[in-house]
């Protein structure tokens, strides 16, 4: 029997269908390119909400803002040494990009991963300019305002309210405070060494995509061993949810906006069958990566695309158990154990981290009060 929230996430399908085959069409039309309107698309597909919340109007002039400078810092140290390796490239944006990611207040402390992996594009694009970035921001512009006016449009009667908090917030200290706090921290430094080393590690395994690498620590790597395994599940089994629609309908009826239309939506519509709704967000960049960089699939993209992201995954994995190891699930146990109500907030931003450590595990854990 399909639960009602099968449904709402089959309507968002349609809705994220309509914005990828709309946001391509407009973006050829203005004459914008073939990557910028992947790019374009990509956007507009994860700014539909399954659930139908809205977006605080704020986060569309920030995303931009934010990506816009993420992506022109990456374009100026590639144009500053055009002659350098791309493992150079890599090194210098990728450390610039961790110190960039620590000046994110408490609120936009989740773009900080929209940071890192913006601030690389423009170093996989042979032909990047100036102009070009310009390009792709429109691109994304287009995107953003396209998914949101589809999903007002499609939202169902009693939805469309303002998301709710999403869990306790951080305090927003002041700047200079957190990059101190930064720079006493070896999880901090520990993910910026990665950061400037990945593509590198990549490249000496001799892997065919080795910018996965790159993607696996910035993206997986957190301060504690249970975020990294929860960001690591998610990646991998949204990444292998995300090939199967492109897989199917980019080499039956080709690229076109009707074929996007039905690898986003699809791919929309299988994770809402499958009633596995908190990997889309991942298995829709997946099917978009799959045309953005490099049109209908061949045979080498799926396996080694899955490959690398799993060498990358396990780069994370290994660095967060041998390199300064912070273990959510004791740190949670000690709090519970202590009892004391003024420890109630740590216990709810510790909580899902502890719970992945011990599912990995195989242990209980008894949720905070």
């Amino acid at each position: 029997m399909t639960t009602d929230a099968q449904w709402l996430g089959l309507r968002a399908a349609v809705a994220i269908g309509l914005a990828a085959s709309i946001t391509r069409l407009i973006c050829l039309t203005f004459g914008l390119g073939d990557l910028p309107a992947a790019y374009g698309v990509v956007v507009a597909v994860l700014v539909v909400r399954p659930d139908f919340y809205r977006w605080p109007p704020l986060i569309y002039p920030v995303l931009l803002l934010i990506g816009g400078a993420a992506m022109a810092m990456g374009l100026s140290v590639r144009l500053m040494f055009p002659d350098g390796p791309q493992v150079w490239w890599f090194a210098v944006v990728g450390v610039l990009m961790q110190l960039l990611a620590v000046a994110l207040p408490a609120k936009l402390a989740l773009l900080s991963n929209v940071v890192a992996a913006a601030g690389v594009l423009p170093l996989l694009d042979a032909s990047a300019t100036p102009a070009g970035l310009g390009h792709q921001l429109e691109a994304i512009a287009f995107g953003l305002a396209i998914g949101t006016a589809l999903q007002w449009g499609l939202t169902p009667a009693g939805y469309g309210t303002p998301a709710p908090p999403s869990g306790p917030e951080a305090a927003d200290l002041p700047l200079g405070k957190r990059y101190r706090l930064a720079f006493t921290s070896w999880s901090f430094w520990r993910k910026l060494v990665l950061a400037a080393l990945a593509l590198a590690i990549g490249v000496g395994l001799g892997t065919l995509t080795p910018k996965y690498l790159y993607f696996g620590v910035v993206l997986l790597l957190n301060d504690s061993i249970g975020a990294t395994l929860a960001r690591v599940r998610d990646r991998m089994v949204g990444v292998s949810l995300g090939v199967l629609m492109p897989l199917l309908v980019f080499n039956t009826i080709g690229l076109n906006s009707v074929g996007v239309a039905l690898a986003m939506g699809g791919t929309a519509a299988l994770v809402a069958a499958l009633n596995l709704g908190s990997y889309l967000r991942t298995a829709l960049i997946s099917s978009g990566v799959a045309f953005a960089g490099y049109g209908p699939l061949v045979a080498w993209y799926v396996p080694n695309r899955w490959i690398d992201y799993l060498l990358g995954s396990g780069l994370a994995l290994l660095s967060g158990l041998l390199l300064f190891p912070n273990s959510a699930l004791s740190r949670y146990r000690q709090l519970l154990e202590r009892r004391d109500p003024a420890a109630q907030e740590s216990l709810l931003l510790l909580y899902p981290a502890a719970r992945e450590e011990a599912a990995w595990l195989g242990q209980s854990l008894s949720a905070p009060d």
